[in-house]
């Protein structure tokens, strides 16, 4: 079907959806009505008269998804398996096998196990291709294979999975998966206890709380809160885990809407466990979302230090519509801001490069606002921490390695040739990074830089005003320094390519809670926070 057919008929579609949950009372509802009759009399012819025999709910499917495409990546439309699969994150159990999965090369790829639960007991191993789930072929089946894996507590089923290019089979047996919130945490050195929050589900503010409440009985003095990759979850629970360190009835978060229902303000409303206690909050550019409520409220009343890279810049509201048949519409209703009014959205989705991409607001356009002791801070880019660590940040060539999976892949094969005793036990040389680099080389690793791409323009610019072959010479000069500085750039970056590579690496051993234990005497974040926190003076200086 032609791409702006469909786009018109996920535009009528989206006008039904939002007609029918009541939110469009600002719209002309003459233009409504017309459209929806051009909707259903085009549909109707199509699906009658079309050449080839069509299938009317993935016109619709696709009609739909194409144009919100055009919004921003959050609104989105839930068929009935995502309902479900939305529910079971946010209730914090479901039954499955016990992993974290992803798509790779029509193959299910285990891209984590946790410890204990039915993918480990089964023997899966991170980088094992599951191609076979029953008698059903991965690569054949047409629809999400990963429901497959799901299935009634106890049920049994078998795996047929690729390891290292040998095939091998497994039974598993389902079971009941509880999804923690906080998956770790310890009483450190310096009676310092370390939370680790991972994300926000329903259990997201009460383990945190027994959390907290235990290490305190331990002789917790100060507090990490990491926040580090927490995708974030339910505003609720992000109002309930601030409320944790923050006094009853202080502002934590305000909602902005066209739709003057959603415009509300979120305080905390209970008494705080300890609103004196020391605390550091730890971020990095994949806290997004509740997470950046949480900073961003900590740090604008200057209840925390807040340590790392700058986060995501999720400041978007998403709210959940019911549709019929069981569907959901997820459409972003507001933008929330912070105590002090900033609002850290850091992509503008109305307003898009020649690609198509939203475009991030520059530095130029932040505005300054205040804390409560008078620091300034800023909006239009995520939640800036008080202490920037190169550590926290990654760069563009290794955020391109991490997106071609290079240090996943390069950590299984690590798995499978090498021993090691302890997570202590791992020091990655100057020959082991060697070694990375000829691994990166032998997939074909590569990336575009800026320079590239500004090159690329330049050149057809220049072939179409005729000018290619006389700069020809000059671009391949150009371009031979660019790869070249490319190469110098992974050198560069070597102390943080290693961090990344010995995360990964650990976790195929000890996993995630030996990834944790690592962390807690080894991380540059938690040291950096710890060294703050045992410091009064210069905790009391950052925050005033």
């Amino acid at each position: 079907m032609n791409r702006n057919h469909t786009r018109r008929l996920g535009v009528v579609a989206t006008v039904l959806v939002l007609f029918f949950s009541t939110v469009s009372f600002k719209a002309d509802f003459f233009e409504i009505a017309k459209q929806l009759e051009i909707f259903t009399t085009l549909f109707k012819e199509l699906n009658l008269n079309y050449v080839d025999e069509t299938n009317p709910a993935e016109l619709m499917d696709t009609a739909i998804n194409a144009m919100l495409e055009d919004l921003d990546p959050y609104t989105h439309y839930w068929n009935e398996q995502e309902v479900q699969a939305a529910r079971i994150n946010n209730a914090g159990e479901y039954t499955g096998i016990g992993a974290t999965v992803g798509i790779r090369n029509n193959k299910i790829t285990i891209i984590e196990p946790y410890q204990d639960y039915p993918a480990d007991k089964a023997g899966l191993k991170a980088g094992d291709e599951i191609i076979k789930i029953g008698d059903v072929t991965v690569a054949d089946f047409n629809e999400d294979a990963g429901e497959l894996l799901k299935g009634a507590p106890n049920s049994k089923v078998e795996l047929t999975y690729n390891r290292q290019g040998e095939i091998k089979k497994t039974v598993l047996t389902r079971g009941a998966i509880e999804i923690k919130a906080v998956p770790f945490y310890k009483l450190i050195a310096d009676n310092t206890g370390y939370i680790v929050l991972s994300q926000f589900n329903r259990n997201a503010s009460a383990e945190t709380v027994q959390a907290f409440r235990e290490l305190k009985e331990q002789g917790a003095e100060k507090i990490i809160l990491d926040l580090r990759g927490n995708p974030g979850g339910l505003l609720s629970e992000a109002i309930n885990v601030a409320n944790i360190f923050i006094p009853e009835g202080e502002l934590i978060t305000s909602t902005k809407s066209a739709v003057e229902k959603y415009n509300q303000t979120f305080f905390t409303t209970r008494k705080a466990i300890d609103s004196e206690i020391p605390l550091a909050v730890l971020i990095n550019g994949r806290s997004a979302s509740a997470s950046e409520i949480v900073a961003g409220a900590l740090q604008d009343l200057d209840r925390a230090v807040v340590i790392g890279a700058r986060s995501f810049g999720k400041g978007l509201v998403q709210r959940p519509k019911d549709l019929t048949y069981g569907t959901q519409l997820k459409v972003t209703i507001s933008r929330y801001y912070t105590p002090s009014g900033r609002c850290i959205q850091a992509l503008d989705y109305q307003n898009r490069d020649e690609e198509g991409n939203a475009i991030r607001f520059s530095q130029e356009d932040y505005n300054e606002f205040k804390t409560r002791n008078g620091r300034k801070v800023y909006d239009g880019g995520g939640i800036s921490p008080d202490i920037k660590l190169e550590t926290s940040e990654y760069s563009s060539i290794t955020n391109a390695i991490l997106q071609q999976n290079s240090i996943f892949d390069y950590a299984t094969d690590y798995y499978y040739s090498h021993d090691l005793a302890s997570p202590e036990a791992l020091d990655l040389s100057q020959a082991d990074f060697n070694e990375f680099k000829k691994f990166l080389a032998s997939t074909d690793f590569d990336y575009q830089t800026f320079t590239e791409k500004q090159l690329s323009e330049l050149k057809k610019a220049a072939a179409l005003e005729g000018f290619d072959d006389e700069i020809a010479q000059d671009y391949k000069e150009i371009e031979k320094t660019i790869q070249i500085s490319k190469q110098q750039a992974i050198e560069d970056k070597k102390e943080e390519i290693i961090s990344l590579l010995s995360d990964e690496i650990i976790k195929r051993f000890f996993y995630k809670e030996g990834l944790y234990e690592y962390y807690v005497e080894n991380n540059p974040e938690i040291r950096k926070a710890r060294t703050i926190l045992n410091d009064p003076a210069e905790y009391k200086k950052i925050l005033q």
